[in-house]
C-alpha cells in the first residue's frame, strides 16, 4: 500500500500560488493597503470609531474598479507555460496554440478568437504576464 507523503506539488508552484491568492481584487483591496502600510487606517479608526466605513468603501472600489484577476492555474497549466517561458518558445504548433488559448479562456473567464496575430499579442501574452507576475 502506498503511503500518502503530504502534498506533490512544486515548491514553486505552491509559493506561485501562495502569492497568487494575496493579489488584490480591485482599487479597494490597493487603497487598503496603501492606507495599512502608513498607518493611515489606524488613525482614521481612532478618529471616527471602528466602524468608519472603509470595509463598505473598499467593497465598492473593488466593484466599481475590479482588477483583470485571472483564476488560479493548474500545476500543469502553470509548467507548461514554464516550459515555454524557460526554453524562450516563439513558435507553437496548432497543438499548443489550442492548449494555451484553453488556458486563457478558463482563467480569465472568456473567449478569445485566435488568429496567428492574435495568439503572440494577446492570449501567450497575456498567460505569461500571469505567470511572471507571481514569481
Amino acid at each position: 500500500m502506498t503511503e500518502f507523503k503530504g502534498d506533490k506539488r512544486t515548491k514553486e508552484y505552491k509559493e506561485w500560488k501562495k502569492k497568487h491568492a494575496a493579489a488584490s481584487e480591485g482599487l479597494g483591496d490597493t487603497v487598503q493597503k496603501v492606507f495599512q502600510s502608513v498607518k493611515i487606517d489606524k488613525a482614521v479608526k481612532f478618529i471616527a470609531g471602528e466602524d468608519c466605513g472603509c470595509d463598505e468603501r473598499k467593497v465598492k472600489l473593488n466593484e466599481m474598479f475590479r482588477y483583470k484577476k485571472p483564476e488560479c492555474l493548474t500545476e500543469q497549466e502553470f509548467d507548461l507555460i514554464k516550459m515555454a517561458v524557460d526554453t524562450k518558445k516563439n513558435k507553437f504548433t496548432p497543438d499548443e496554440q489550442n492548449a494555451f488559448v484553453s488556458i486563457y479562456e478558463r482563467i480569465f473567464k472568456t473567449k478569445v478568437e485566435c488568429t496567428p496575430c492574435s495568439f503572440g499579442k494577446v492570449v501567450y501574452k497575456d498567460l505569461v504576464a500571469v505567470y511572471n507576475q507571481y514569481l
